[in-house]
């Protein structure tokens, strides 16, 4: 049946800052690829419209667009036609079954996170400002939820296991013949290795609790130790003696060293040294220096709490580690305790434990705590790039502009307990 669908930004993306201060959130990663990975895969719109912050139309223009094989806009309003508007925090696990009448799903009293509607007229500032015209779909005909509703940073890795299993079984990533070398392989069906991957002598793949993926270009260094569910992105490097543990996604370009238990790493992040990193969200060209640790575990094993913007989270979990906004660098020996946070570009230099909130372009070292200027960011991130090999076009430039007026958009407002607004 042919469908429009909408995904929608509605004002919780704050919630999920510091990642979505530079990207939409339906760009944050799970499993083995995005939230819209998964909304294409299980909803197979044949026509959509991306719904986001008027700051986010350059970038679904430069990078999300490109990707559709379906006509796609941004911000367009509905037309007369029938549509499946859905939250871009939505994360799938299954075929998502459309209703054929005019429907919504409602989550705690008054949050849409789904609804089949005909609303000629109907805008992304209409979902972003809850106008009468958007509150009055809740008076459509109720339905039960089909997916999860990500309200959080750590609800993606509450359920990266799950996501990591559910790609592996959608098989995203065709596997190519496992080669004989000086490597072990624990459960060789359910490890998939894609083309030109290297593994180096030593390295051990075990499945045996769960699937391995490993993209294209990948290399695994000697005497690395992989346990599944887990996935390696594309070109991704792991050093020598790197050791991952289950629940963990590591995103192209990235290189990793150390431990690595039940994290993301967003992309082109490095960790190349040794130190852990556990239950934590990294952005992308995030630099953690050698010895850079996380806390998980609180030593009295209580619910962890999140300090965000003066506020307290409950967090439902008893291992968390840091959400790392993206160009964020710290030195070595910097130790991140049980819960931080960490914002969009913030240098953490100092030789002590850093604080448990650090707000975005903060720089941090012996000497206290002062802003991180945008320029001098800017300049950073040029120098960063210029390692890789990869331009830092005006767009990126524009990029981290955005993300600055986004993160004084956040602090000011701070997030919302429990997803109580959408």
């Amino acid at each position: 049946m042919p469908m429009h669908v909408v995904i929608f930004e509605g004002y919780n993306w704050i919630n999920l800052a510091p990642f979505s201060l530079s990207r939409p959130s339906f760009m944050l990663y799970s499993g083995a690829g995005t939230l819209l990975d998964k909304q294409l895969r299980f909803i197979r719109p044949t026509r959509i419209t991306f719904w986001v912050r008027p700051e986010m139309v350059d970038y679904c223009n430069r990078f999300v667009l490109p990707r559709m094989d379906v006509a796609a806009s941004v911000n367009t309003p509905l037309d007369d036609e029938i549509a499946l508007l859905i939250s871009a925090r939505t994360l799938h696990f299954a075929k998502f079954e459309i209703p054929n009448e005019p429907t919504v799903v409602v989550d705690e009293g008054d949050i849409i996170r789904s609804a089949v509607v005909v609303s000629p007229g109907l805008t992304h500032l209409d979902a972003m400002n809850r106008t009468d015209k958007w509150l009055k779909i809740l008076d459509l005909p109720h339905v039960m939820p089909q997916s999860r509703l990500v309200n959080y940073p750590w609800d993606l890795l509450s359920w990266n296991e799950e996501s990591l299993v559910e790609d592996s079984v959608s098989a995203l990533h065709e596997s190519l013949p496992h080669e004989a070398g000086p490597w072990h392989i624990v459960n060789a069906p359910n490890v998939s290795l894609a083309k030109d991957v290297k593994l180096n002598a030593g390295v051990v793949l075990d499945a045996s609790q769960g699937p391995i993926m490993i993209g294209e270009g990948a290399s695994v260094g000697a005497n690395s130790v992989i346990y599944g569910p887990a996935f390696i992105g594309d070109h991704a490097q792991l050093m020598p003696l790197t050791f991952i543990r289950p629940g963990t996604t590591i995103g192209p370009h990235c290189r990793i060293g150390g431990e690595i238990s039940n994290s993301i790493f967003q992309g082109y992040s490095n960790k190349s040294h040794y130190g852990f990193v556990g239950d934590s969200y990294v952005g992308e060209w995030v630099n953690l220096g050698a010895g850079t640790s996380t806390s998980n575990l609180k030593n009295t094993y209580d619910e962890v709490k999140m300090q965000i913007a003066g506020k307290s989270f409950a967090t439902g979990r008893k291992f968390v580690g840091a959400m790392i906004g993206d160009h964020t660098k710290t030195a070595i020996g910097t130790r991140l305790t049980t819960g931080s946070y960490v914002g969009f570009c913030c240098q953490l230099a100092g030789s002590h434990i850093a604080p448990k909130y650090v707000p975005s372009f903060t720089w941090i070292s012996d000497k206290g705590v002062e802003p991180y200027r945008l320029e001098k960011g800017l300049q950073v991130m040029q120098a960063v790039y210029a390692r890789r090999n990869k331009p830092f076009t005006p767009e990126d430039a524009k990029i981290a502009e955005i993300a600055a007026v986004m993160a004084k958009v956040a602090e000011e407002a701070g997030p919302t307990p429990g997803g109580s607004m959408a």
